[in-house]
């Protein structure tokens, strides 16, 4: 009997430790995050790889901090394509585009001058094709999850809902400092 009773309260705290825990997860999932002011204009945007930060900086004042993930190689610049490194240094907004296999992106201007003489000596490729962008077509449901893993080639990954922030946000041209 004495049994009994111990394992009926042992049910009961897994019980509510679980429905604490999907109440967590879903309100990760659903909680509304602040949004850029209407109209804002990017002119600089800042990353912090080892923070998995995108600052969104306006005239020298930062308007929104995203939260991202990155290559699934995390530790140090891109040397080479296929690396699974996400660049680092000095680039650009090189271009936006509507129709990529992710919701969205906006083009980053890797390779620089120092990332084409690195890949020389290496004798390696330097890859390309590096991007801001959303989750991949088909995968909406992932949502903010995709933050938990760096699991990108190279990119820098942020939410659907995220990249149409900035998509609308920073101008081709926009300056771009991808910091370790």
């Amino acid at each position: 009997m004495r049994t009994m009773k111990i394992l009926k309260s042992i049910f009961k705290i897994i019980f509510r430790s679980l429905l604490i825990l999907v109440a967590l997860v879903a309100a990760y999932y659903y909680f509304p995050e602040p949004h850029l002011p209407k109209n804002a204009h990017i002119d600089s945007l800042v990353v912090f790889k080892s923070k998995h930060e995108l600052l969104a900086y306006s005239n020298g004042k930062l308007l929104k901090t995203y939260t991202i993930s990155i290559g699934k190689n995390p530790v140090g610049k891109k040397e080479y394509e296929d690396d699974k490194k996400t660049p680092e240094g000095t680039y650009c907004i090189k271009d936006k585009n509507p129709n990529s296999g992710y919701y969205k992106n906006l083009g980053i201007s890797y390779p620089n001058r120092d990332d084409l003489e690195n890949a020389k000596k290496l004798g390696k490729p330097t890859g390309g094709d590096v991007k801001i962008h959303g989750l991949k077509n088909g995968d909406w449901y992932t949502r903010k999850f995709h933050r938990w893993k760096d699991w990108t080639n190279g990119c820098i990954a942020l939410t659907d809902e995220e990249v149409e922030e900035l998509y609308n946000a920073v101008p081709v041209g926009t300056p771009i400092q991808i910091n370790p």
